[in-house]
């Protein structure tokens, strides 16, 4: 038995917590997971306060109706730089994912002055960071199903919600590891790019795939720094640069706690998948497409404690500066 009281350690997590202040943002608390709603108040603020190092957009709106809002960050030092999209919450349920998103616009900015690294980063590269991508599934999980994972989507023919928003994307598609049935957690949808946040989101990417170098996504939970291709068993064209860059990441990341990930491609690192953003935004012409297993590899699952938020995020953090770095190298 690994956790004896599921339901409590659901409540602990999405229990309106009194100690949370909502009013200031000067304590927004990111060792706790926030609702939809805190994420989003979160970014408003932010977008007010830092306007010289962050710019809010939205790229269009959920099925629901939501705005899938997105962060630019970095130094407009230059009309033209080339950037790094980030984006958190594609599954519902992973809640690391949309803390570890946000951590990470914090460490920019609280750094920015006095992290060299993290000055290069800001002043040569932008940053298009999305919070939570899946944002009605993310949502449910905090309202209705904590394990939710797909999208909300209503099906004509069956009872069942949702669309697995990464098996949606336009790339061999609904073939080895995607389902065509509804109520499936791996559905793939009617169509690629049914999903109105696929399709926004895709549309964004394939708008700015000139400038934007890097796709990282962040998911949980298993330990694993995941590349190209998911959908098949065979080697990328740039294999050396992204295998190098993997390699490198996984050691700064284990260097905070000696927590060990795998890298690989992730159909033969993970299983094969069809559809997945990854792999689409590879097939784009972004060079380094990267998926993110964050922690743990089981225990705690899509329950990770709140107590692991720090540790999880600071080593990912390492991680990913490792990759953005390798990036401005130019490895040939």
């Amino acid at each position: 038995i690994l956790i004896s009281d599921l339901q409590k350690a659901i409540e602990n997590q999405t229990g309106l917590r009194s100690y949370r202040n909502r009013r200031s943002l000067s304590g927004y608390n990111y060792e706790v997971y926030h609702s939809l709603e805190e994420i989003q108040g979160w970014m408003h603020h932010l977008n007010k306060t830092h306007s010289d190092l962050v710019h809010m957009f939205s790229v269009g709106k959920s099925y629901e109706g939501r705005p899938l809002f997105v962060l630019k960050l970095g130094k407009r030092s230059r009309p033209y730089k080339k950037a790094v999209w980030i984006d958190c919450g594609i599954h519902a349920r992973e809640w690391i994912g949309p803390a570890f998103c946000q951590w990470f616009v914090k460490e920019a900015l609280q750094t920015y002055q006095t992290d060299p690294a993290m000055r290069k980063m800001l002043t040569q590269l932008y940053f298009y960071i999305m919070p939570v991508f899946n944002v009605d599934g993310y949502h449910f999980s905090w309202t209705n199903d904590r394990f939710w994972r797909k999208t909300r989507s209503k099906n004509a023919r069956f009872r069942c919600h949702g669309v697995d928003a990464n098996r949606n994307w336009k790339v061999k598609w609904c073939d080895e590891g995607a389902s065509f049935h509804p109520c499936d957690d791996t559905y793939c949808g009617p169509f690629p790019e049914s999903e109105p946040e696929v399709k926004a989101v895709a549309h964004f990417l394939r708008k700015h795939r000139k400038q934007i170098k890097a796709y990282l996504s962040f998911h949980a939970y298993a330990q694993m720094l995941l590349y190209p291709y998911s959908y098949k068993y065979a080697t990328i064209p740039n294999f050396s640069c992204v295998e190098s860059a993997a390699y490198n990441a996984v050691n700064a990341l284990q260097s905070a706690y000696g927590v060990r990930y795998r890298y690989g491609p992730a159909s033969s690192t993970l299983y094969v998948s069809s559809g997945s953003s990854m792999d689409w935004a590879y097939k784009n012409g972004i060079p380094y497409a990267f998926a993110f297993e964050l922690r743990d590899t089981g225990h705690f699952g899509f329950l990770l404690p709140e107590t692991l938020i720090k540790p999880t995020c600071t080593e990912t953090m390492l991680a990913v500066k490792n990759i953005t770095l390798h990036l401005l190298k130019k490895c040939h």
